[in-house]
Formats: C-alpha cells, structure tokens, sequence
C-alpha cells in the first residue's frame, strides 16, 4: 500500500533531465491494495481481504480508513512502529505512459509472521493474489500456505525481482501475471512481438508456473495454460493515464478466476478492465466497477 504522488508533464524526463510538469495530485496505491480494490469492486458476492503493511503516520491512518470504507477485510492490516507508509513518485506523460520510483517504507517489513497470523484467512480463499512490492519470503510463505490448503495462486511478478524467481514460489504459482518487461527480465526473451510472448509463456511454464499471463498494454495480453493458451486484444479507448491499468487487469482476473470463470474468459474479462482503468487518471480512481467490464468485454466477445 503506497500514497502515489503524481505529477503530469508534456513528455516524459530522460536521464538527467528536468522537465517542469503540472500540479501535484495524491491518489492512493501500491500494487496490492490497488489489485485488492480492483478486484472487490467487480463485485458479484465476492469478498476480499488484505494483507499488508501501513506506517504508523497520518498517511497510513487515512489509508487504513480509506480501505475499510471501500469494503475490504482490513482485519489483517498490520502497523509498522518505525517505518512510514510506503510512497511511489509518479511522472505521466501525455499519451499516460507513465515513470515510477517507490520508497517501500512499511511494505518492505511485511514479513511470514504476518503471513502466519493470516493463515486461516488464506487457507479459506478461492485464490490468493501477490505482487513483489513486499519481501520474496513474505510471498513465498503466503503461496505455501495457499498451496497446501489447495487454494489457487496468482503471482503479479512487479517489480521483477533481480535474477530469476525462486524455484520454490514458481512451483507454487498457478498463474504468473507478468507484463512485457517483467516477462523480458524473467526469461531473457526480447518481446517484439505476440509470438515472442508466446515463447516467454512457454519459458515460464517450462520454469514451474502452472499457467502465463502475459499482458502488453495496448496489445493486450497472451495467455498459457494447461487448458491451451492465445492472444486477446483489448477494446480501444481514450487513454488518459496507465497508472493502475495492470492492477485493474490482475484485480479483475483474479475475481473473475474466483468466481469459477476459464482462464481465456478470465482474461478477455480483464483486458476490459485494464483499458477501463486507462480512460481515468490515477490508480485507485480509475479502478471500473464490474457491470462496465462485462459490457466492454461483451464488446470484445470476452464476456
């Protein structure tokens, strides 16, 4: 859970570079609340808990009520003495692509202890969904837990680590989410084009995951699993801002997949929801509600 700061510019700074952008514009993030949101307000029953970290400052006292006004299971938020809420510092450019740096703050001290006191919680799930904004072994022990209890996986490798992922975590991810330049740093394969995503899936597959999504922005996503695989296009929209647009998407697949949907349907599903999130600006506020995917996806023959 981070408070993003953004800043809009005419185009985007290269290294070195100042560029003066326009106002300032705070918005609640971080990759889990925001895919913990996105995937509560699909909505249809559906109940979402989450498991994080906040500081014990004024940011982290308006987010923690923030989130339990939305509707989550905040039971399971913890407070970091000597840490602040994390911060993400955001530049977005013009066509709403977008540069980010995060100070992790209290995310960084999320750790299996805190997995523990969750587990009944975790052991109860449809499916568990992480990212990598907190500690590898934090994540690793979640995805145990969930693997054991035969509970659905997705793992959201962003950031992607240095190096390759833990054996261990990829044999307990049943789905792996990654976008193009995660899926670039995870297996070495250049993706210039759906059949180079194709290859990146097979890679992961080959490596332990059970299922691949990759997702490529305006091209949408290629997926793989044990019950086929293929390449869907996204419906297309007037972007304003990508910022939350891969959180929506995991959101919505998430949900979607907990709900008892196909993978390819799961998938079609979210693309809807990431161009959706692309049309508003900042992450939590453009986070659609779940009768606006399934009209766009119905659009797109993926509802």
């Amino acid at each position: 859970a981070n408070e993003d700061l953004v800043v809009r510019a005419a185009r985007l700074p290269r290294p070195g570079e100042t560029v003066l952008g326009g106002g300032l514009r705070e918005f609640f993030g971080g990759k889990g609340a925001n895919q913990a949101v996105a995937a509560h307000r699909v909505g249809g029953g559906l109940g979402v808990a989450f498991v994080g970290k906040l500081g014990s400052d004024g940011r982290g006292d308006k987010y923690a009520d923030y989130l339990e006004d939305e509707g989550l299971d905040v039971s399971m938020l913890r407070r970091a003495k000597d840490s602040p809420t994390g911060v993400a510092l955001i530049v977005v450019g013009p066509d709403g692509e977008n540069l980010i740096t995060v100070a992790p703050g209290a995310n960084a001290h999320l750790s299996p202890a805190d997995i523990e006191k969750a587990e009944d919680a975790i052991r109860g799930a449809r499916v568990v969904l992480a990212q990598l904004e907190v500690p590898l072994e934090t994540v690793e022990a979640a995805f145990r837990i969930a693997a054991r209890a035969g509970v659905r996986t997705l793992l959201n490798p962003a950031p992607a680590p240095e190096g390759e992922l833990p054996k261990g975590l990829l044999a307990w991810t049943d789905v792996i989410i990654p976008n193009r330049s995660e899926a670039e740093a995870l297996t070495g394969v250049a993706i210039h084009s759906v059949e180079a995503a194709g290859a990146a899936c097979a890679a992961l597959r080959d490596a332990g995951a059970g299922s691949v999504v990759t997702t490529l922005g305006g091209e949408g996503a290629v997926f793989s699993g044990p019950e086929g695989g293929g390449h869907l296009r996204p419906p297309g929209v007037d972007a304003a801002d990508a910022t939350g647009a891969g959180d929506a998407f995991c959101g919505a697949l998430a949900a979607r997949l907990a709900g008892g949907r196909a993978l390819s349907d799961a998938v079609g599903f979210a693309c809807a929801a990431g161009a959706l999130a692309c049309t508003v600006r900042g992450a939590q506020p453009s986070l659609p509600a779940g009768d606006r995917i399934e009209s766009l996806a119905a659009e797109m023959g993926g509802s």
